[in-house]
C-alpha cells in the first residue's frame, strides 16, 4: 500500500510541476488583474493619484444612466462583430472547401490567404487606410465604377464597412486553416457511402461535411467573435473612431475613458460590463453551437 501511495504522490507530483507554470501565469494575468479591475471600478481613482475614494456602484449607476457614448460604442461593437463573424467564416469556410481538393498551388494559395493574420493590426490598418484613401479613389477615376469613388473612412455607414472589411480579409485566412483540418480529418468513407446514395455534391456538403466538422465550426465561431468583440488596434489606426466616433469600438472607449481622460476607476466599471458582454456572447455562441455537434 505504501509503494503504490508513494507512486501516487509522485504521478501527482509530476503533473503539478507541469501545471504550475500555466496556473500561475493564468493566474497573474488574468484572474488577479480581473479583480484589481473589479476593486478599482468601485472607485473614484483618475489612475494616477496614490488618493482615492471608495464610491460604490455609482460608476456602474453613471454608465447605465448617463453615458450614451458607451452604449453606442457598445452597439457599434456587436454589429461589427456579428457582421465579421458571419463573413469571415463563409469565406474562411469557402477557401478551405476549395483549397481541399488537389489543385495546382494548393500550398501557395493557403499560405498566401494565411499572411494577413501575420500582419500586426495596427500596420495593417495604417495600410488599409491608405489603400481607402488614396489606391481606391485612384481605381474609381480609372474605372468609373461607384464603389471605389465612396468616401470609405468619411462617413458613418462606409466606416462601419471599412472596418468589417479589413477585419474580414485579415482573419479569413486564419479561419481558413481551421476548416482545412477539419474537412482533412473526415474518412473518404462517408463522403463515398453519400455519393453511393445518389447525394450530389451540395447534399454532401450540407448533410456530411458541415455536420462532421461542427467541432471546427464551433471554434471559428468562438475565435472569431472573440476577436472582433476585442478589436483595438485596427479600430484606432485605421478610422481613430470617427467620424465623430462613430466607429469606435468599445475596446478605444474603455481606453479612452481611463487612459486620456484620467478617470481609472470609471474605465474599469466599463471594462468589466465589457467583459460580461464578451462572455455572455460566447458562451451562448458555444453552447448553441456545441448541441449540433456530431459524435462518431
Amino acid at each position: 500500500m505504501t509503494g503504490k501511495r508513494q507512486k501516487l504522490l509522485r504521478e501527482a507530483g509530476g503533473y503539478l510541476l507541469f501545471l504550475a507554470p500555466a496556473v500561475i501565469l493564468f493566474l497573474a494575468l488574468e484572474i488577479v488583474p480581473l479583480f484589481l479591475n473589479i476593486g478599482y471600478s468601485l472607485t473614484n481613482w483618475d489612475g494616477i493619484s496614490s488618493k482615492f475614494s471608495f464610491v460604490g456602484l455609482s460608476n456602474y449607476v453613471k454608465l447605465f444612466t448617463d453615458d450614451p457614448r458607451f452604449w453606442t460604442s457598445m452597439v457599434f461593437t456587436i454589429k461589427n462583430s456579428l457582421v465579421v463573424v458571419v463573413f469571415t467564416n463563409l469565406l474562411g469556410l469557402a477557401f478551405a472547401l476549395g483549397l481541399s481538393h488537389r489543385i495546382p498551388l494548393r500550398n501557395f494559395m493557403r499560405a498566401s490567404f494565411y499572411i494577413p493574420k501575420v500582419v500586426g493590426g495596427v500596420i495593417l490598418g495604417f495600410v488599409w487606410q491608405f489603400i481607402f484613401s488614396n489606391i481606391f479613389p485612384a481605381i474609381g477615376q480609372m474605372t468609373g465604377w461607384h464603389v471605389f469613388q465612396l468616401q470609405w473612412l468619411g462617413t458613418p455607414e462606409t466606416s462601419f464597412w471599412a472596418m468589417a472589411i479589413v477585419q474580414v480579409w485579415s482573419s479569413a485566412g486564419y479561419m481558413m486553416i481551421i476548416y482545412v483540418a477539419g474537412l482533412s480529418a473526415i474518412s473518404n468513407d462517408y463522403i463515398e457511402a453519400a455519393v453511393l446514395d445518389g447525394a450530389n455534391s451540395m447534399q454532401v456538403l450540407l448533410h456530411v461535411k458541415l455536420p462532421l466538422i461542427m467541432p471546427a465550426i464551433t471554434e471559428c465561431l468562438f475565435l472569431s467573435l472573440l476577436n472582433a468583440m476585442k478589436v483595438y488596434d485596427l479600430n484606432i489606426s485605421l478610422t481613430g473612431g470617427g467620424p465623430y466616433r462613430t466607429s469606435e469600438a468599445i475596446t478605444m472607449n474603455v481606453f479612452q475613458t481611463a487612459f486620456t481622460e484620467s478617470q481609472m476607476g470609471y474605465g474599469a466599471a466599463k471594462a468589466f460590463i465589457m467583459a460580461v458582454v464578451v462572455v455572455a456572447m460566447t458562451l451562448l455562441q458555444v453552447a448553441i453551437t456545441s448541441k449540433r455537434e456530431v459524435q462518431v
